[in-house]
């Protein structure tokens, strides 16, 4: 199976998709959130100028993010394809990451974007609440997605909390920013013809259906 990149907007079901996905197929999810993470706990100069910047909330240098994504390709399990979650956020990045691509001789692969009404994605928002112990995502609006216990996940049996910034007010600036930021990215892939646009305003087990069927369709597995 090649590789998938995921784009979308907040509240899309991008996280819940790219979980479904990874057990269906048995490829890695790779966020460079969780990279940069892991990176910060090495005692070494990048480590601790990785864990630097993140207490300070600055941002890491595409350099260091270049570099640990690379190193994490190389890794076996990334040889039957992988998901890349949260890079790239920009054309400059999407070239860059090509450049590793042709070092590492492996593809592009396919570029999935959900995409989402602005009104249902703030809905989605406005019932959110996560474990804060496995990160199971609930919503207490959303029928399908409630947990089967009022407040208690449904996998660790941990009690569940909203995020302060889950409301309208945060998310409306967050969504729009997000598409102006992204736009150039979606038309980017799209000029290349590796780009799949998936509606998420079905339910996640309707969304994984069509994009399981496109990925069996298309010989990309």
């Amino acid at each position: 199976m090649e590789s998938i990149i995921f784009i979308a907007p907040p509240a899309a079901g991008k996280g819940t998709q790219a979980k479904m996905l990874c057990e269906a197929y048995q490829i890695p999810h790779i966020s460079t959130g969780d990279l940069l993470r892991g990176a910060s706990l090495v005692d070494d100069e990048r480590g601790k100028y990785i864990k630097k910047q993140i207490s300070s909330g600055a941002f890491v240098s595409d350099d260091i993010i270049l570099e640990l994504l690379e190193e994490r390709l190389q890794q076996k399990d990334c040889n039957n394809g992988y998901i890349l979650d949260g890079f790239p956020r920009n054309i400059e990045q999407a070239i860059a990451y090509e450049n590793i691509l042709r070092k590492l001789n492996k593809k592009l692969g396919i570029v999935i974007y959900l995409d989402v009404k602005k009104e249902l994605a703030c809905k989605r928002i406005e019932g959110r609440v996560i474990c804060p112990l496995c990160g199971s995502v609930y919503n207490t609006i959303i029928e399908e997605a409630q947990p089967k216990e009022d407040g208690i996940c449904d996998h660790c049996g941990n009690k569940l909390v909203k995020r302060a910034d889950d409301n309208s007010e945060t998310f409306g600036l967050r969504y729009d920013t997000y598409l102006e930021k992204t736009q150039p990215l979606i038309d980017y892939y799209d000029s290349k013809n590796v780009l799949y646009r998936v509606s998420s305003v079905n339910s996640k087990d309707d969304t994984f259906k069509e994009i399981s069927s496109f990925l069996e369709g298309s010989s990309k597995l």
